[in-house]
């Protein structure tokens, strides 16, 4: 899809005009207080050019799970007060979406003022995209601004209805995203190296399918690596594997001989007798896994071929732990790869989730080029999939 087509907050004039924009603030709160502002600061740009601007400025966002009902549990109270914090103005609060209050102050706004609707999915027609909703959220402004990639992959009201009746714009932070990532996979530096990891192939299939025909080297770890490793006729013992997946792993493997990409699997695996922390565990060559034992983290020997790939890379995106992350004694793996893409040089592109925390935990990711904030959006862009949060953007 070509996205880096789509007109920008700077493509049109919003001076004196009132705009609604899409943010994401779905932040960790915990008694009231936000955990990780991350988000909130990633919207900041957008936000401060439409103030700098003149412009009569609506947010709003999804926070949580609160299935259609007015819950105070997922309220944006928290938000509006990091956000009067860090632009060093007052936020108006609405307390409501579509209703008397949001409509009333949306009606007074005045330019370079800032008001924070509640959450949009108190209401149950945000997520089914109903076309009503949308025609409520967008009567409040003139001009519609998404800048939130970690919800472009999904269809509702807030992200694509409302471009319906609206112009529509992108912000800074998705310009960022599809900017970065689409002139990766369009036009690399090469060599071009992916890797991916996490648990299932079927997760990553259409990454790798739309993957193979791009990179020069494609890395594989985490759980799916077990999946590739029984096609091959390996022995896996009691590792995670999709068997319906084996025919399909197959034919991914031929397709990248063929096309002469390097397909790197893990040549020894760290084994454990039980999937916890303190199991017994133990490396060994991964066509030598024993029944009883299942593979949890990538071995030595694979963490150095995987860096030699890694280090003479132009770019390297990134999707997937390479091992059980979130148990210390097997996040090795993972933190071997992460260092070896943060000293490559590389134009370093890592796709959201885990990988993302893998590279904040371990205090590598000032030294990444980009960090997406979409889990799922960047995993949908990777494969080349239309996202309706940007696809409903007007053209340049």
């Amino acid at each position: 899809m070509n996205v880096l087509g789509k007109k920008t907050v700077e493509d049109i004039n919003v001076s004196g005009k009132t705009c609604l924009v899409r943010c994401d603030f779905n932040v960790p709160v915990k008694d009231g207080v936000i955990t990780d502002d991350k988000r909130i600061k990633g919207a900041l740009k957008t936000i401060k050019y439409l103030i700098d601007n003149h412009a009569k400025v609506i947010l709003c966002s999804h926070m949580g799970r609160p299935k259609g009902e007015f819950n105070m549990k997922y309220s944006l109270v928290p938000v509006r007060k990091r956000i009067e914090e860090l632009l060093g103005q007052p936020v108006i609060m609405a307390k409501d979406v579509v209703g008397e209050d949001a409509k009333s102050k949306a009606s007074t706004l005045k330019s370079g003022e800032v008001m924070l609707l509640e959450n949009l999915r108190f209401h149950k027609e945000e997520e089914n995209n109903d076309p009503e909703f949308a025609k409520q959220l967008a009567s409040m402004a003139e001009i519609y601004v998404n800048d939130a990639f970690g919800t472009a992959h999904r269809a509702h009201a807030s992200t694509a209805g409302v471009a319906e009746y609206l112009p529509a714009v992108c912000g800074y932070l998705i310009q960022k995203e599809i900017e970065i990532m689409g002139t990766a996979l369009e036009n690399p530096r090469r060599p071009f190296v992916a890797i991916l990891g996490g648990a299932k192939v079927s997760d990553k299939i259409g990454v790798i399918e739309n993957l193979i025909d791009k990179v020069d080297t494609l890395i594989i770890g985490g759980g799916m690596a077990y999946t590739f490793l029984k096609a091959k006729g390996y022995e896996i013992g009691n590792s995670l594997c999709e068997d319906d997946k084996l025919d399909l792993a197959k034919s991914l493997m031929i397709k990248a001989e063929e096309k002469g990409i390097n397909f790197l699997l893990p040549v020894d695996t760290v084994v454990g007798d039980e999937f916890k922390d303190d199991c017994n565990f133990k490396t060994v060559d991964s066509n030598k896994i024993e029944k009883g034992w299942m593979g949890l983290d990538i071995g030595e020997k694979s963490q150095a071929k995987y860096d030699a790939a890694i280090k003479n890379a132009g770019t390297v995106i990134w999707n997937g732990p390479m091992g059980v992350f979130e148990m210390p004694e097997f996040a090795k793996g993972t933190k071997a790869v992460a260092k070896s893409v943060a000293e490559s040089g590389a134009i370093s592109i890592i796709g959201g989730g885990d990988s993302a925390a893998a590279v904040e935990q371990l205090g590598f990711a000032d030294k990444m080029t980009h960090i997406s904030t979409g889990g799922g959006a960047s995993l949908e862009f990777l494969e080349g999939l239309e996202l309706p949060g940007i696809s409903a953007l007007n053209n340049k």
